[in-house]
């Protein structure tokens, strides 16, 4: 036997079959509802050209959900399987579904109880879409079949036809690795998932997946790139453009706090009372401009430091954008703005 279920009648399960089975595998979909997916480990269930129109699955192990009073299916394919497509239709393309399906004759009119690997043909279409796939059953590749495709036409390019559609499923409280390139909720609160490029919590209060952990570990920097254009202009805060200096735009952690620091060089010594400042202002979900109360400043001479200050408040999820900026007093002798590097650090 290459397709085994675990719990389907009759009765003849064997002590292999539950060995091999994933029994236990089940993360809660809903109250009676078990999410159907493939059990991560090794690469189950790939799929390996096996002709011009045949395609071998490999092995592997998988949860398949009936309704809710069915229940959820354990199921092993423990030897490769071999499944045939039919010649692309004359006119248009179509889309083939590769399943696992549960044939369990207490809850269809299939009249049989197994399990197997098959395919679900798709309608040709101009514009095809995927097939509606059959109660109890679990996709694991899309296929493209073009139009006139057939063994005596060189048959389908599997390098370009697979679509990858393995979501995967673990035990409670496991994180669910990425896959099967669809949306999903998640069904309790505190449920991760891995997204293939970090880690998502779900919010059961906001029903959103949310990034995990909430507040990067490392603070967010930029360097200014060039001198501040002194020109002309006095006693006035002026933008860096973004070339001069790169902004910061952030995501406003959930504590609706952050640090913002600014430091670098500052210079002015045209008298003893000119200044020259190296600051920054905030635009977006919140907003501050810039001033005193954000910048670093010399006065008569220079200065070489940092200046760090706290901001709380600020609305959860906005989005900001801290934008440095530079002002001088009067212009001459030594007044510059360089070297600045801009940090914005998110608090828990």
């Amino acid at each position: 036997m290459s397709v085994r279920a675990a719990w389907l009648l009759p009765t003849s399960q064997t002590r292999e079959d539950t060995r091999l089975s994933p029994v236990g595998t089940f993360t809660p979909e809903a109250e009676l509802r078990t999410r159907s997916g493939v059990v991560p480990g090794g690469t189950p269930f790939a799929a390996t050209g096996a002709g011009s129109m045949s395609l071998q699955i490999g092995t592997g192990r998988a949860i398949v959900q009936g309704t809710a009073a069915q229940g959820a299916y354990p199921v092993t394919v423990d030897v490769p399987e071999t499944v045939t497509f039919t010649d692309g239709d004359a006119q248009f393309g179509r889309y083939d579904a590769v399943i696992i399906r549960v044939y369990d004759q207490l809850f269809d009119q299939s009249g049989q109880n197994l399990a197997r690997v098959e395919i679900v043909k798709g309608d040709p279409l101009a514009t095809p879409v995927a097939p509606t796939l059959p109660a109890a059953s679990l996709l694991l590749w899309l296929v493209t079949v073009p139009a006139g495709t057939s063994a005596g036409t060189g048959g389908i390019s599997w390098s370009s036809a697979l679509a990858d559609r393995r979501q995967f499923t673990t035990a409670a409280g496991g994180i669910t690795p990425a896959g099967g390139g669809t949306v999903y909720n998640g069904a309790y609160d505190g449920q991760y998932r891995d997204t293939g490029s970090g880690l998502e919590r779900w919010n059961a209060t906001a029903r959103a997946w949310q990034a995990y952990p909430p507040t990067p570990t490392r603070p967010l920097m930029t360097r200014q790139v060039t001198q501040a254009p002194i020109g002309t202009t006095t006693s006035a805060y002026v933008d860096f453009t973004a070339a001069q200096w790169p902004r910061i735009t952030f995501t406003v952690p959930p504590s609706g706090t952050v640090w913002v620091s600014v430091g670098g060089q500052v210079s002015n010594r045209n008298t003893t009372a000119a200044t020259s400042w190296m600051t920054w202002r905030a635009t977006g979900g919140y907003t501050e401009a810039a001033g005193s109360l954000t910048g670093l400043s010399a006065q008569g001479g220079r200065v070489i430091g940092t200046r760090r200050v706290y901001r709380s408040g600020l609305t959860p999820g906005a989005s900001v954008t801290i934008i440095p900026g530079w002002n001088v007093s009067s212009i001459g002798t030594d007044t510059f703005i360089s070297d600045g590097q801009l940090t914005v650090e998110l608090v828990p």
